[in-house]
């Protein structure tokens, strides 16, 4: 097992499901990104999963996009993001972070460095949802080598075949996308009986021995409620970033605490 599946093994059974929250690294500015990700981890959050910004960022609706330029108006480094959010997973230690990008900047970078520096950042997994299983080879051998987790997306619309290709493959945690298209507005329907989420999570189960995290268009504590005993990590992403930019930490962390707080 790996240290990120123990680490979720552990919080799950203080919990009935984590919190994992999405900050990209330079939005409004660099400080700024930083100081809300140490806000999230005192608030408690389990995860953050941090953005290291793309012009071109494919599974993202408008409001990440629109903080994707704007943070790329600053002069922006792969090694520098890692050093200061390594300094944030040192002095919160009851979280993790994981880093998460595109394969254009993270290749120019080089994906063998990539995975040495996470490690020595204690950044445990990391997700590129643009690069497909197939052409990662040597990525996922750079990943073993190091001990990090390559974090791998499935989708509803995902091929039965290779929906359990990706889980069999996962470590650390399996990311769920619960719907279709990009982040943003939830098309989750309040039903009492079981909705096809729970068909797409109940087939992915088969196959994962990894812990699933779920997110794309989370936004009400019923969304949350729904995935209890059905997946291990619920993702925040548009909905508190809608949140940040409406009312600044204080509205995000109320967010926070209305779909997380018992």
């Amino acid at each position: 097992m790996s240290q990120l599946a123990a680490f979720i093994k552990e919080k799950r059974q203080q919990k009935p499901i984590l919190s994992m929250t999405h900050v990209v690294y330079g939005y409004p500015t660099v400080q700024e990104s930083l100081d809300w990700m140490a806000r999230l981890m005192k608030e408690g959050v389990d995860f953050i999963e941090v953005q290291f910004p793309f012009s071109d960022p494919v599974a993202d609706g408008p409001s990440i996009v629109a903080a994707c330029h704007k943070a790329l108006e600053q002069d922006l480094d792969v090694d520098t993001c890692l050093s200061q959010i390594g300094k944030l997973a040192r002095d919160y230690s009851d979280s993790r972070i994981v880093l998460m990008s595109y394969l254009n900047p993270m290749y120019r970078f080089g994906l063998d460095k990539l995975a040495k520096r996470a490690a020595e950042e204690n950044i445990q997994g990391l997700i590129l949802p643009d690069l497909p299983i197939e052409q990662a080879a040597s990525y996922q051998a750079a990943c073993a080598s190091h001990k990090i987790d390559p974090i791998w997306l499935v989708t509803p619309v995902t091929p039965k075949d290779r929906l359990a290709m990706l889980a069999g493959q996962s470590s650390g945690f399996l990311y769920c996308v619960a719907r279709s298209g990009v982040t943003g507005h939830s098309s989750h329907e309040e039903k009492s009986q079981k909705t096809p989420l729970d068909d797409y999570l109940a087939q992915i189960k088969q196959h994962a021995s990894a812990p699933m995290g779920v997110g794309f268009g989370l936004r009400e504590r019923s969304h949350i409620e729904q995935l209890m005993g059905k997946a291990d990590i619920a993702i925040l992403g548009s909905a508190l970033l809608d949140a940040y930019n409406q009312g600044g930490q204080e509205a995000g962390v109320e967010l926070l605490q209305t779909l997380f707080t018992d």
